[in-house]
This record gives structure tokens, sequence and C-alpha cells, in this order.
């Protein structure tokens, strides 16, 4: 098992070095113990929770069957469409009935065309870190919990094998986006520190935050590729957490993404109205599968 330290585990969940410490004195960590005067804590330990939170229907749903690895259910769903329309955006030329298929049986299938192995790649650790945004929806969003989507998204890619590209990690060169400047590499921890502090300030996370935060995240551009499907991802992750159903902006809706992201601050209207829509489209899913919201 791997183990990280009090620094690593407060850094990864936001929290003082001093709380983490009392956590594992007072035995609130499992796994966790001493070596001297040094505390191991094992890697994939979960955040104390101060007072069980009321999991949404959505969520209890997708952790029941996630875990049951039940197909034809939301999560199934859920994989399946929010993997395939955000890879889509991005380039990917795998099907939906490739990504189903890669996702139920764990291969390709057959196939006339000659397939990108990034493809299939990032369609397999797109459905990993769906699966970590279940696992943790409930904590509070860190830079770390950002960086490990990164990870797990593009871990075995042919952009993990260049020594320039900082798989969960910022950019080191500097990028543009449609044209359009972002943030310099070294002013990126910042600019993300000072939005996520911005963020978990609120007291209430309301449909328009999550698209503000948004936004924000796309115009810095924090990492060299993949900034589109974590920002996704993020946004997915934000509306479990905050009770709020869920959207997945699916390939008939790019542009207008696209011109609402570009006329955020603007007019605000194109970028809500286009996942208002998205939204639209998940909540018949749940009246479909009977899931409240």
């Amino acid at each position: 098992m791997e183990y990280i330290s009090v620094i690593q585990f407060a850094e990864k969940h936001g929290i003082s070095e001093r709380t983490a410490r009392n956590y594992c004195a007072s035995g609130k960590i499992d796994g966790a113990f001493l070596t001297g005067k040094t505390w191991n804590i094992p890697a994939d330990a979960a955040l104390p929770q101060r007072g069980k939170k009321k999991l949404s229907p959505l969520l209890a749903r997708l952790r029941e069957e996630k875990e049951m690895q039940l197909r034809g259910g939301i999560y199934h769903r859920t994989q399946i469409d929010l993997t395939y329309n955000s890879n889509h955006i991005e380039g990917s030329r795998l099907t939906k009935e490739q990504t189903r298929h890669i996702f139920e049986t764990n291969t390709l299938g057959i196939t006339t065309e000659s397939t990108r192995i990034d493809d299939i790649m990032e369609t397999v650790n797109h459905f990993r870190c769906i699966d970590y945004i279940i696992d943790h929806a409930t904590d509070r969003l860190t830079e770390a919990h950002i960086k490990q989507l990164h990870q797990i998204l593009k871990t075995n890619t042919s952009d993990s094998q260049k020594r320039w590209f900082a798989v969960g990690d910022y950019k080191r060169l500097a990028n543009e986006v449609g044209g359009e400047e972002t943030v310099q590499p070294q002013d990126v921890h910042k600019c993300i520190k000072n939005l996520l502090k911005e963020y978990n300030a609120l007291e209430k996370v309301g449909f328009a935050d999550i698209l503000h935060f948004h936004v924000q995240f796309e115009r810095i551009h924090p990492f060299q590729d993949g900034n589109g499907r974590v920002g996704r991802l993020v946004m997915f992750w934000q509306c479990l957490q905050a009770g709020i159903v869920p959207f997945i902006v699916t390939e008939d809706l790019r542009l207008y993404y696209y011109r609402g992201i570009q006329e955020w601050g603007n007019v605000n209207g194109f970028l809500t109205d286009t996942c208002l829509t998205a939204q639209g489209h998940y909540k018949a899913l749940l009246d479909y599968f009977k899931i409240k919201y």
C-alpha cells in the first residue's frame, strides 16, 4: 500500500496540517500509523466527515450501482454518455457504440477503420475519472483533486511519454485556446488557488456559480491538454456535491457551449441556456429511472 505524509494529506483535502494530525491522533483516519513521530497515511484514505451529510438520491444511486457494477442503470448510462460526448468534443473518433463496447466488455469490438490508441486509452481513463468523482463527490474540491483527474485522464497516453508534458500537473509551456491567450504557466497555481478559495467560500452553490467557475477554469487553461474534459468533469462533480441536477454537454450543443464560454461576462444567457438544455436531457433520464431531484 502507498502512504502519504500529513502535509500531503492536508494539501489533498484542503485542510490544515494541525487538523490532519488531530484526525490521525484521534483514530479518525483508517490505516494511519506512527513511525517515530511521523504519521503514515494511506494514499486513498478518505477525509473524516464531521457529520454525515445526506446524499442526494442521484449520488446515492450512482454509488450503489457503481458498487454493484449494474448494467442498464443511471451509472451505466452516465459513464457512456459523459465519456463519449466529452471525448468527442475534443476530437475522439470513437463512436458511441465503441465507447459502450469498451465500457461493457473492456474490448474495442469490430472496427473497419484504424483506431487511435489515445482515443481508447482516454476513454478507459475517462471511465475511471467518473468513478473518482462519484467516490469523492462529497469532498471539498481542491487543487489535488483537479490534478488527480488530469493524472487519471492522461495516464498511458502518448502525451504521458513526452518529457515536456506534465501529466497530473500544471502546464509548463504557454498555450492558447480558440486563438485567445490563457494564463502563463508560472501564474496558474495562484489563479487556480484563488478560484477555489472564492468558490469554496460560497455559503450555497448555485447553477450560475458552477458555470462561472467553469468559464474561469477554461480561461486559465491550467493543463497542457485535457482542460475541457477535466473542466466538464469538475462541473459534474460540483453539481453532485451541491445537489444540483448535473448535465452532459453533447456534441450537438458543442458550438453553443463554446460560444457561451466566449461570451460569458457579456451575455451569460448563452452558456446558461445551453447548460439548462443539457440539464433538461439529464432530468429526462432521472425521470425514466425514477430518481428524485
